[in-house]
């Protein structure tokens, strides 16, 4: 999510850049680094489609309006909704959910899960 959010500001830091900025001295395996490097590399081949999913399902919202981080989760999880085989929906939902949680206001977790159960229904 941090790439992801990182890539919409220009910026190009590794995974391990990111880590350092957050603080975090865990060190990544290759599988963490190659799955998110496809997810980022995922949203940024697809952004334009990412983009016209997400303001579909967000009623009453732009997604220029929508708050960075929130978008970021959000460009993620209908990423790998519709694009990627390697996260169930129900796991990708979950997971930007419970990135909102920690990352986001308090409306945040409510507004992506309501949008990506709106993605997950249309995808079906």
């Amino acid at each position: 999510m941090k790439l992801t959010y990182e890539r919409m500001f220009g910026c190009d830091d590794t995974y391990n850049d990111v880590l350092e900025k957050s603080g975090i001295s865990e060190q990544p395996t290759d599988d963490d680094i190659r799955f998110a490097g496809s997810i980022v590399e995922g949203v940024q081949a697809n952004i334009e489609e990412i983009d016209a999913v997400i303001a579909e399902a967000a009623v009453g919202w732009t997604v220029e309006r929508m708050p960075r981080v929130d978008l970021s989760i959000l460009r993620n999880a209908v990423y790998e909704i519709r694009f990627s085989c390697e996260v169930p929906p129900a796991v990708a939902v979950n997971e930007a959910v419970e990135l909102a949680k920690t990352f986001c206001d308090e409306k945040s977790p409510r507004f992506i899960n309501d949008l990506l159960g709106k993605v997950v229904r249309s995808a079906e």
